[in-house]
């Protein structure tokens, strides 16, 4: 049958519509290659002494004015995530709190909802309600505020978006968009909700692996780093998609939607230009702004992962490695290779050795002080343990970083300093160390017992390293070398437990092989009142480490003795130092598991 002439003139509709589409793509691809182009030659200008040289620049044609249906349509094809489900923030009525929740159709409805005890995603009565026109039109005319869940129920994306926030926001943006640009990645910059911080997002053309597109931007965090050693690894864990795989029973972290009116009125949800100005016409900028194709964002990927640049870690044993999809791509050395520096190192840089190591910033290029700040980082196990198991890595940090950006200092781990000196050395310059560390009182103090073989051949080890851990089954006699080193070493010694049986432990074991009155043994916390005697005083963590600092005590002793290794690890981590500093560190544990001092 022949077709009508209705059916030819759809059939040209559809032809005329693909041809649209394909100029319309045509543009785009046009628009991001003259933006480069037009980067280069500032680039060439400014290595030539800034020539000024004038080019011919054709106008980007503007599209007409969108209407309400294609404004709608292009924000659900952008910000496009689960559509079966979406959080819709809510706030106390008589309280601050402020949260997002799954919208459901049976929410707070008796005998079918047990919100709290019973967690959304693995209520039995659950009847989420679908992504809709309506409900996205509602969020953009200011009724309410709803997010979106990036990742899909096959863990694959259709967007990543990077968040920044803290004070140096907008200096950390502009870095992060300037690798953008070095790499040729088309992004968008949003102001954040609150307008102390921004988005930046990146949208796929077709579906990502979730696990792929965070390697892409954990590359481009990576060597933003290399430029600026500001910017905080916690950035790592302020991608979304957060995971790449999806927790048992839940959706994977979500993201505010941007343009909510109410927000807009007040200058934020707004998309940026590079001057961090609101762009005049938000929808013109979103309507021509170039999707990323999946091949590229698997290239970029797959090359930081063969490079070792996807992090500027050692990679670790977790279970859970970027290297685990591709293992033949893993290095022989497991440790990633580091960006070259072509700035001048000083032949010379003066590091403090005191309660940490401190390495003096001045004279150093920015891309040295990233790499000094690695050497005290390390991937969490506790995050890999979680996502491999599919829990929830809520709160869980992916990079622990020991480091602190002082304002004319680095300080890291006093464990840290051969690693700092093996990478001066690569660049032909040495550390100076000035040692600060606290001595101690001499004491008078003999050891009465009798070591093993075994436990002579630790001791002989450790007293030849002013720090050091003892990883030793239980029964082995960790104690009893604590106990030696004290006898040893004859200066003022703090012993740090964390129960109240390790404190008096401790103290009778002193007694014992020291020849003291364990009733004389100082001691703090454990329900008694604080006894020092600063010479050999036993201490519970609990009662030294609060609010986020350490007590000035532990810098008085000349030795301080940990009874397992995660008292080192709460002590490393603090944000607070005490002013002085211990000459030695000895901590003692039966978990393998081992921490920086």
């Amino acid at each position: 049958m022949e077709p009508t002439k209705h059916e030819n003139i759809l059939q040209e509709i559809d032809e005329v519509e693909q041809e649209l589409t394909h100029l319309s793509k045509q543009q785009k691809q046009a628009e991001t290659k003259l933006q480069s182009l037009r980067e280069r030659l500032a680039e060439h200008n400014s290595e030539n002494g800034n020539q000024t040289i004038t080019t011919p620049t054709t106008p980007v044609p503007t599209p007409n004015k969108l209407t309400r249906e294609e404004r709608i349509s292009l924000f659900m094809r952008l910000f496009r995530g689960r559509d079966d489900v979406y959080p819709l923030l809510w706030e106390g009525k008589t309280s601050d709190s402020i949260g997002y929740s799954p919208v459901c159709a049976n929410e707070w409805k008796p005998e079918l909802c047990n919100k709290g005890p019973v967690k959304c995603g693995e209520c039995p009565n659950r009847q989420f309600l679908p992504v809709t026109a309506d409900v996205i039109e509602k969020h953009l005319l200011g009724e309410h505020t709803i997010g979106v869940y990036p990742m899909l129920k096959d863990e694959t994306c259709w967007f990543l978006a990077a968040d920044f926030d803290k004070k140096d926001w907008q200096a950390d943006v502009r870095a992060f968009t300037e690798t953008c640009r070095r790499v040729d990645i088309p992004y968008a910059l949003e102001r954040s909700r609150s307008g102390n911080g921004a988005h930046v997002w990146f949208f796929f053309d077709t579906p990502v692996s979730a696990a792929t597109a965070r390697r892409m931007g954990s590359y481009l965090l990576t060597e933003t780093m290399a430029r600026r050693h500001q910017l905080r690894m916690s950035s790592y864990d302020r991608l979304f998609p957060n995971q790449d795989t999806m927790p048992k029973g839940g959706f994977g972290n979500l993201i505010a939607l941007p343009l909510q009116l109410k927000l807009r009125q007040k200058g934020n949800t707004l998309f940026l230009n590079d001057e961090l100005e609101p762009y005049k016409d938000q929808w013109n900028f979103l309507s021509t702004l170039p999707h990323i194709p999946t091949a590229d964002v698997e290239r970029i990927a797959g090359e930081a992962l063969a490079s070792g640049q996807i992090t500027g870690l050692q990679i670790a044993e977790t279970g859970g490695d970027a290297y685990d999809a591709s293992p033949w791509l893993r290095p022989p050395s497991r440790e990633p290779t580091n960006a070259p520096i072509t700035e001048p190192v000083p032949q010379q840089v003066h590091g403090v050795l005191s309660q940490r190591l401190f390495i003096e910033k001045k004279g150093l290029p920015s891309s040295l002080i990233s790499q000094i700040k690695w050497l005290a980082a390390f991937q969490n196990p506790e995050f890999y343990r979680k996502q491999s198991l599919r829990l929830s890595t809520h709160q869980e940090a992916r990079i622990i970083s020991c480091a602190k950006d002082e304002e004319k200092y680095i300080s890291m781990p006093r464990g840290c300093v051969g690693d700092v000196e093996d990478l001066l050395s690569e660049h032909h310059s040495t550390l100076e160390i000035e040692d600060l560390r606290n001595p101690g009182d001499a004491i008078e103090v003999n050891f009465s017992g009798k070591l093993s073989n075994a436990q002579k051949q630790a001791t002989k080890t450790l007293l030849e390293h002013d720090n050091g851990i003892i990883v030793a089954p239980p029964g082995f006699g960790k104690t009893v070398l604590g106990t030696y080193l004290i006898a040893e070493r004859k200066c003022s010694t703090l012993v740090i437990v964390h129960t109240k049986p390790l404190l008096k432990q401790w103290q009778a074991q002193i007694g014992i092989f020291l020849d003291r009155d364990a009733k004389s043994i100082g001691h703090v916390g454990g329900g008694a009142k604080r006894k020092l005697t600063g010479e050999v005083d036993v201490a519970m963590i609990q009662s030294l480490y609060r609010k986020k600092s350490v007590d000035n005590i532990v810098a008085d002793y000349g030795q301080v003795i940990i009874d397992d290794n995660f008292a080192g690890s709460e002590i490393g981590r603090a944000s607070e130092r005490p002013k002085g500093a211990h000459h030695g560190w000895c901590a003692s544990t039966s978990s393998p598991a081992i921490r920086l001092i």
